[in-house]
C-alpha cells in the first residue's frame, strides 16, 4: 500500500547561498547551501524516499513501478518524470538576473520542458527586494544596448517583499531573487535557466559565471506584463478549521496556502497527486495506511491512489497539484462560491490562455 512519501533533500551549494535553511530544520552539509530540492525527478537531482517501507527508493523507481497510482491523470507512459519540482531557496546574496524558456523553445533547443514557477516568501529581511520584469518602455533593442554597455540593472523592475508574499514567474519573465530572502518554489520539472546579468561576480575559481545572452533574448517576453503579487486573492474556509488562499492556477500547476487549526479532509479522487510544503507548525496526515507526523520544513507527496485523507494540527502549508483540464480549476472554485468573472479578474496568477 502506498502512503504519504517524504524525501531526503538534495542540497545545492551555489555562491549566493548561506545557512538560513537551518531555520526550516534542515541538517545542512558544511559551507554555503543555496537550495534544498525537496521533491525532484531530474538528471540534476533525484529524490530518495526517507520514510516507511520504500525508504531508500528513488522517486523514479517508484514511478516505474506504480506510475498512475502515484501521479494520477497526468501520468504518461512515454514520460516517467514527475511533472513538478519543489525547492526551498536561501538567497543569502542576490541571484543572477535570469529568464526561463517556455515549453516550445525549451523542447526545440534543450530537449526538456520549459519553466514556469511560483515563489512564496517565507522570510525576508527589512527592505528586501525582487527583480520582476522590465521597466516600462524597455524594448528588445533597448535591452540589447544595455547588455552591451553592462548596464542591464537600469532596465529592471524591482519590488519590495515581505513574508507571505507570492509571485507567479511565467516563462519569459526576467527575474531575480534579492538578498536576504528565504522562499519556497513550486515549478515545472526543469532546470533551464538563461543567465543575463551576474553583477560581475566570479566563482570560487575566480572565473565569471557564464551568461546566456542570445538565448535569453530569444525568450524574454518584451510585451507581457511584469510579474507581481496578486492585488486580489481568492480565499475560502474549510469547516472553520482552515483558511485557504489560492496562490497560483495554471496549466502547469496550482498552488494554495492552507492555514490549518484543527482537522480537515482532502481527497485525491484517485486521479491526482497532492504535494504539501510545510511552512510552519506541526501535525499529522492520516490515511488508510496509518498516521504520519509532519512539521515545518518537510515536503510530503500524497500519491493519487490514496483517495480520502485528513490533515490535522496547527499547520501552514502550500498545497500543490497539477490540473488535468482548465475546467477543473473553474469547477473547483465555482463550487467554493466564486463566479467565473471573479476567477478571471484575479490579475497575475491565472495563466490560462
Amino acid at each position: 500500500m502506498l502512503y504519504p512519501l517524504k524525501f531526503i533533500p538534495v542540497y545545492k551549494q551555489y555562491i549566493w547561498g548561506g545557512r538560513n535553511l537551518l531555520s526550516l530544520g534542515k541538517k545542512l552539509p558544511e559551507g554555503i547551501v543555496a537550495e534544498s530540492w525537496e521533491l525532484c525527478c531530474h538528471p540534476d537531482g533525484m529524490s530518495v524516499v526517507s520514510n516507511g517501507r520504500y525508504s531508500g527508493r528513488t522517486l523514479r523507481s517508484l514511478l516505474d513501478e506504480y506510475g498512475y497510482k502515484i501521479v494520477g491523470n497526468t501520468y504518461k507512459e512515454e514520460c516517467k518524470d514527475f511533472p513538478l519540482m519543489v525547492k526551498f531557496i536561501d538567497a543569502n546574496e542576490k541571484l543572477s538576473v535570469q529568464v526561463h524558456p517556455d515549453d516550445a523553445y525549451a523542447m526545440a533547443n534543450e530537449g526538456e520542458p520549459g519553466k514556469n514557477e511560483m515563489w512564496y516568501v517565507i522570510n525576508a529581511k527589512p527592505g528586501a527586494r525582487l527583480i520582476l520584469g522590465l521597466c516600462p518602455g524597455v524594448t528588445k533593442e533597448v535591452f540589447k544596448e544595455a547588455v552591451s554597455r553592462n548596464s542591464v540593472d537600469k532596465c529592471l523592475n524591482s519590488v519590495m517583499v515581505k513574508p507571505g508574499d507570492f509571485f507567479y514567474i511565467h516563462a519569459g519573465l526576467v527575474h531575480a531573487i534579492g538578498e536576504g530572502i528565504l522562499l519556497a518554489e513550486i515549478q515545472q520539472n526543469s532546470n533551464l535557466t538563461y543567465r543575463i546579468y551576474d553583477y560581475n561576480r566570479v566563482d570560487s575559481s575566480g572565473n565569471p559565471r557564464p551568461l546566456h545572452i542570445e538565448k535569453a533574448l530569444d525568450v524574454i517576453d518584451f510585451c507581457g506584463s511584469n510579474g507581481k503579487n496578486a492585488k486580489k486573492i481568492l480565499a475560502y474556509n474549510i469547516n472553520g478549521s482552515a483558511s485557504v488562499s489560492v496562490l497560483a492556477a495554471s496549466p502547469y500547476f496550482c498552488a494554495e496556502i492552507f492555514d490549518i487549526s484543527g482537522m480537515i479532509m482532502q481527497d485525491t479522487g484517485g486521479e491526482q497527486f497532492h504535494i504539501y510544503v510545510f511552512i510552519s507548525g506541526r501535525g499529522s496526515i492520516k490515511t488508510d495506511a496509518g498516521s504520519f507526523p509532519v512539521e515545518k520544513g518537510e515536503t510530503v507527496l500524497i500519491p493519487s491512489c490514496i483517495g480520502s485523507y485528513s490533515l490535522e494540527g496547527t499547520i501552514k502549508a502550500i498545497k500543490a497539484y497539477k490540473p488535468y483540464l482548465k475546467s477543473e480549476i473553474y469547477e473547483k472554485l465555482i463550487q467554493k462560491g466564486f463566479s467565473k468573472e471573479e476567477i478571471d479578474s484575479v490579475e497575475g496568477i491565472y495563466q490560462f490562455e
